[in-house]
């Protein structure tokens, strides 16, 4: 049976017009836009069965374009649509970001960070550079690693704290494990950053770390 096949009140598209794009599932969702099923799949099992390989939505998204594209059902158009879709959701909230002071919508930062970090197979260590006022200047991945670490030096971060000019910035990494939980490692770091930075009067206002669906915030444990 395929999709059209379905009662009206069932189908993704016309669900979503009635109630929402926060009413469908996560294979629902997909299924939007992947179209059409293959031979004997409709577009939601199409959905169903990528969501069950890769374990998660935020896995899909996240992976290369050759294990995306590897995936049955998927290909180089999917995987074109998804990514245009995952850059157009950055650049909404970063708009929302850039409006004004960075503090006065700290989810938004957070979600715009989380955007860019979470579903990666490897660490990311990011900043978000910022004015005097508290206004974006730059968002800039500043050093990649492994599995499960990240080398981060010092001397480079406050290099391109310097050729920005900020005055404050908000440093975030993921783990992709997918557990948010800062290591001894992460608050040693931070701590060192902030005593760095301190030298050159830029302030480090917070640094998140980016888990499955969570973002922990060491200013917010006391951390720094």
């Amino acid at each position: 049976m395929t999709i059209r096949d379905w009662p009206l009140s069932e189908r993704p598209r016309e669900k979503l017009l009635h109630h929402g794009a926060s009413s469908l599932s996560d294979a629902e969702l997909l299924a939007i836009f992947i179209q059409t099923g293959t031979a004997g799949n409709s577009a939601i099992q199409v959905a169903f069965n990528a969501l069950e390989e890769f374990g998660s939505l935020s896995n899909l998204l996240g992976a290369d374009k050759r294990t995306f594209c590897a995936a049955q059902g998927l290909g180089d158009a999917r995987y074109c649509l998804m990514q245009a879709a995952l850059e157009v959701s950055r650049r909404n909230v970063f708009e929302t970001v850039m409006q004004g002071d960075v503090l006065s919508s700290p989810e938004h930062v957070r979600h715009y960070l989380a955007l860019h970090l979470t579903g990666l197979g490897h660490e990311v260590f990011a900043g978000l550079f910022l004015d005097n006022r508290h206004r974006v200047i730059e968002y800039r991945e500043l050093f990649r690693g492994t599995i499960d670490s990240a080398a981060v030096y010092p001397r480079e971060v406050v290099k391109r704290c310097l050729s920005s000019n900020a005055a404050a910035v908000i440093f975030a990494h993921n783990h992709p494990s997918g557990v948010a939980e800062p290591s001894d490692t992460d608050v040693r770091l931070t701590r060192k950053l902030v005593d760095a930075l301190a030298l050159i009067d830029v302030r480090v206002l917070d640094h998140l770390i980016i888990g499955q669906g969570v973002q922990t915030s060491l200013a917010e444990r006391g951390l720094m």
